[in-house]
């Protein structure tokens, strides 16, 4: 199967390792990989912003990139959700709206992918005994209904989740919403973190999030590492 990886904005800029674990994860899953050059950006901040003819403009050098490929596969839930649930509207009556209907139906965030369509699993005792902490973007949650394959392939590999009151609620990140109401966003992430329940790793899917968690640790003194999902799904099938 030819996947095409599409890093993200986020995930391209401030967490590159990210992207090459997803790369490696897709090769072990059995998948010929390509990162197409064109797909630079989703259109997902213009789109949110309501600057709809630029994120129209954006998303269609974007699908030129990934309308040939079997699967497009994200290691961001966010922008998977972009392509899945809001490309396809916001390309109606255009000349790609074809080719935005099509891209979006293949298109996956990473563990997604992995767990229903690879059907691709870590070593069982790669995470053995590892405490861990969930966090599910929203778009991960709500629209891709991606949660369950993130935490089924973390149990796979022996990792213990720990139950988190706050676990499904958002993380306050919302791209220019954390610009917009910074205060409302910080306060967001710090229930997050005040009811945090002691863990090894935090771990999630999205960058965004990823960004607006380890910030508000650093910045609180809370010395816990946040990591992506693709680097302890990594971890975890090197262990055989």
């Amino acid at each position: 199967m030819r996947v095409a990886l599409f890093p993200s904005c986020l995930a391209e800029g401030f967490y590159p390792r990210a992207v090459e674990d997803a790369h490696w994860l897709l090769v072990a899953a059995g998948a010929e990989v390509t990162v197409p050059e064109g797909a630079t950006c989703c259109g997902q901040p213009a789109y949110s912003t309501g600057h709809h003819a630029d994120a129209r403009a954006m998303l269609e050098r974007t699908l030129d990139a990934l309308v040939g490929a079997d699967y497009v596969v994200l290691p961001s839930g966010s922008c998977a959700a972009m392509l899945r649930c809001f490309a396809p509207a916001l390309a109606a009556d255009t000349a790609v709206a074809v080719a935005a209907q099509m891209v979006g139906e293949r298109s996956y965030e990473l563990a997604q992918f992995l767990d229903e369509i690879a059907g691709w699993r870590p070593a069982a005792h790669g995470l053995a005994g590892r405490l861990i902490a969930v966090h599910h973007g929203c778009h991960a949650l709500r629209e891709l209904h991606a949660a369950e394959s993130a935490e089924r392939l973390l149990r796979a590999a022996g990792a213990e989740l720990l139950p988190w009151i706050a676990q499904r609620e958002c993380c306050g990140f919302g791209g220019a919403f954390a610009v917009k109401l910074p205060e409302v966003s910080a306060a967001m992430a710090d229930r997050k973190l005040d009811t945090l329940p002691e863990a090894e790793w935090l771990v999630s899917a999205d960058p965004g999030c990823l960004m607006q968690l380890s910030g508000r640790a650093g910045a609180r003194g809370i010395d816990l590492p946040v990591r992506h999902l693709a680097g302890v799904l990594r971890e975890a099938a090197r262990a055989d």
